[in-house]
């Protein structure tokens, strides 16, 4: 048995879970939120329970610090030593990476060079990583890349139609994200349907403050929605999604900013909170278009039709569609969210909604009726078991 630790680094968070492996017991689990802050919360689950403490933590190698002594204090490990391995998860891996690795200078060095395309992700993952290294230098270290997924796409999806020298020379290409999540619950679909799973059609929507959806034919990516970065695809929580290339470059010249406030305003100031100018929230949007908020209701409408117009895109793709899989923030706790969408969807693929089975929040539950044409699964999304069983895959080889 081996104990390996799951972290999932974010700019100012940082995620975690401990696993017995390959059991896949889950010792405890926890987050560092507010990273950078003298009231960033602490949370680790003791005996099943939270335990929650709110402190200054100055950066990533004070929240790696402060869990590790958090497992000793709490009895869940006698010493740093048997923590054998960390998995850590990296958004971007570009074309270097079509599959997890262990951690050396080189693959460093990569990771790094792509930071670039994921400005928000790669660099704190980095961070995270730099900080267990130092505290578990003992221990072996494993990339796990979102992109890893998407890389078994056709160059006739993935190749942009832009100068083909932007390719071979810069690499600009649809690369994808979220590949872990969309990994794991089309595995789990497949178990679900219960065939071969080379003979699944099944369409996956991860929808949380980021959203992506994935065309997976045979239990391979083969589409998705986000592109070279992040920014790419249906309309997210601050995150414009698809829109006409023009109208950056129009609107730098009618405002006066620079390139990198117009990556700013496309990134953190549009999408949910750009249109309904209240929130990034779903949460947020679904209180305000009850009391009639007429930018809310459309915003809501927004999001629906671009989530509907990319999976009817997927499902004439495949030619077809066996199922479609609700995960992430959104799509595991907005009831009303999956409701429209699947409505929406019902006269085309037949997606019968259950009302009675779609009130319910981040539990494994089939959304539809009977005898609807397309099921509808809500998945709720495991990325951290991911991470353990390719870190122990490689780490015990």
């Amino acid at each position: 048995m081996s104990k390996i630790i799951a972290v999932n680094a974010g700019s100012s968070s940082l995620k975690f879970q401990l696993y017995e492996m390959p059991s896949e017991e889950v010792l405890t689990s926890g987050i560092v939120e507010r990273i950078g802050f003298d009231d960033a919360i602490f949370t680790i689950k003791v005996n099943g329970e939270k335990v929650s403490t709110v402190q200054p933590v100055k950066d990533h190698t004070v929240a790696v610090n402060l869990l590790l002594a958090a497992l000793i204090d709490h009895k869940i490990i006698g010493s740093f030593e048997e923590i054998v391995a960390a998995g850590h998860r990296v958004v971007h891996g570009g074309e270097y990476f079509d599959k997890s690795v262990l951690v050396d200078d080189s693959v460093v060095e990569k990771v790094d060079q792509l930071s670039e395309l994921a400005p928000l992700h790669n660099p704190g993952a980095l961070v995270g990583y730099r900080a267990f290294a130092k505290s578990l230098d003992h221990a072996k270290h494993v990339f796990v890349f979102d992109t890893a997924f998407h890389q078994t796409m056709s160059p006739d999806h993935f190749i942009y139609a832009l100068p083909y020298e932007w390719y071979t020379d810069y690499k600009v290409r649809k690369y994808g994200m979220h590949g872990t999540s969309h990994l794991y619950v089309s595995q789990r679909c497949i178990e679900l349907l219960e065939k071969p799973a080379e003979d699944t059609k099944i369409i996956t929507l991860h929808l949380g403050g980021g959203c992506s959806i994935t065309a997976v034919d045979g239990g391979k990516s083969v589409n998705t929605s986000m592109g070279f970065t992040p920014l790419a695809g249906v309309m997210m929580g601050t995150r414009c999604g698809d829109i006409d290339p023009a109208i950056p470059l129009y609107m730098q010249e009618k405002l006066g900013v620079s390139a990198g406030e117009m990556d700013t305003i496309l990134n953190k100031k549009s999408g949910m909170l750009g249109v309904s100018g209240i929130s990034s929230d779903s949460r947020d949007i679904e209180a305000a278009v009850a009391k009639g908020d007429e930018r809310a209701i459309i915003t809501e409408k927004i999001f629906t039709n671009r989530i509907v117009e990319t999976v009817g895109s997927y499902y004439m793709q495949m030619g077809g569609c066996d199922a479609i899989v609700f995960t992430a923030g959104v799509g595991e706790n907005s009831k009303d969210t999956r409701q429209a969408i699947m409505n929406a969807l019902e006269p085309t693929l037949g997606t019968i909604c259950d009302d009675a089975a779609n009130d319910v929040r981040a539990k494994e539950t089939l959304l539809t009726t009977a005898d609807a044409k397309t099921k509808v699964y809500l998945i709720p999304t495991n990325e951290e078991v991911v991470i353990a069983r390719d870190t122990y895959a490689l780490t015990e080889k």
